[in-house]
């Protein structure tokens, strides 16, 4: 087998996204930053020819810290090392929970991810919003949207702003406060990490129902409207179409431009496109199809444009009661 040692991140990433093919490594992609894309893009530009045994490496190692990440978050790093042993053998497993510790980094608060959100709450309740908006930022959002439920309307607000404009935390105050918790829960205590930000109040306000939500958007947009806008244009992605009826689809579809639904649907899942396509005509079909392949390479700025704008759409109806967005945190049936 090919050994990776020799090879820089870069060229491992750009390997792996060869390997995986043009639709999986744009799905990828979408989730890194444009001096990133630009990096990796350039790496690949730069590969003439992936020799099989490297590409067969690189594969397996990927598969491997994958297999080990996924050990790490059921049951923690004891737990990993066991089943990479029994998987692959104490030498092998060594090597790889020695890479997870030197560069993946656990998660501080590992500890209460596996504790019942109705527990969490009883413990942090009382404490200062800035606490319970820290130690959110933690938790798997389903747990966090639980808790944020069911602190008190005046409270939800002040802790899910604090959550969205959160940047950094020192490692001797996430030590402090998990010390806290270690009382009463098992202990799992490690370093310095970014907590909160937007998108883990986006992930969090996801699951929380449609009263706790409008609640807490209403006091922003009072209170910091540009944050209050910024947690809404993220709120429902491009990609989650595929959770809206077909009635609402159609709808949706009324409003949008040919134009910009072409060039949407650039970076979009099969099973997005799909569900449009599903919704329209067959000529609007053809036509839809004709256009993105006369379209080009395009930028992805533009194409996420062009994915915000009909965001926005789908927003608007919601608001106005014409479509449903069915929600993660609601039992909801739609009629």
């Amino acid at each position: 087998m090919a050994q990776t040692r020799d090879l820089t991140g870069r060229q491992k990433t750009a390997i792996l996204l060869i390997s995986l093919g043009s639709e999986i490594s744009a799905q990828i992609l979408k989730h890194l930053d444009e001096d990133e894309i630009e990096d990796v893009t350039l790496e690949i530009a730069n590969m003439r020819r992936v020799n099989p045994e490297v590409k067969e490496a690189v594969l397996e190692e990927f598969y491997e810290l994958c297999l080990a990440q996924n050990y790490l978050a059921i049951g923690g790093i004891d737990y990993a090392k066991e089943m990479l042993e029994k998987a692959l053998g104490p030498a092998k497993a060594s090597g790889i929970i020695d890479k997870l510790i030197s560069s993946l980094q656990i998660r501080p608060f590992d500890f209460a991810r596996k504790t019942e959100p109705s527990q969490l709450f009883n413990f942090i309740q009382n404490e200062h919003p800035q606490t319970i908006a820290l130690i959110m930022s933690y938790l798997h959002p389903e747990q966090a949207g639980a808790i944020l439920s069911a602190l008190p309307a005046t409270q939800q607000v002040e802790v899910a702003k604090r959550i969205a404009t959160m940047d950094r935390t020192s490692p001797e105050v996430l030590k402090e406060i998990e010390t806290v918790l270690e009382k009463r829960l098992s202990s799992f205590v490690l370093q310095d990490y970014n907590a909160g930000g937007v998108e883990t109040a986006v992930a969090i306000l996801n699951r929380v129902d449609r009263g706790t939500e409008k609640t807490i958007i209403e006091s922003l947009e009072e209170e910091d409207p540009e944050l209050a806008e910024e947690i809404k244009k993220r709120m429902f992605i491009f990609e989650n179409i595929v959770t809206l009826d077909d009635r609402s689809i159609q709808r949706v579809l009324r409003e949008v431009d040919l134009k910009d639904l072409a060039l949407a649907l650039k970076t979009a899942s099969e099973d997005v496109t799909n569900r449009i396509f599903k919704n329209i005509s067959k000529r609007a079909v053809e036509m839809l199809r004709e256009d993105m392949s006369l379209m080009g390479p395009v930028r992805l700025r533009d194409v996420e444009e062009a994915q915000q704008k009909i965001v926005n759409i789908i927003r608007q109806l919601d608001e106005s009661g014409e479509i449903v967005i069915a929600r993660g945190g609601e039992d909801e049936i739609i009629v």
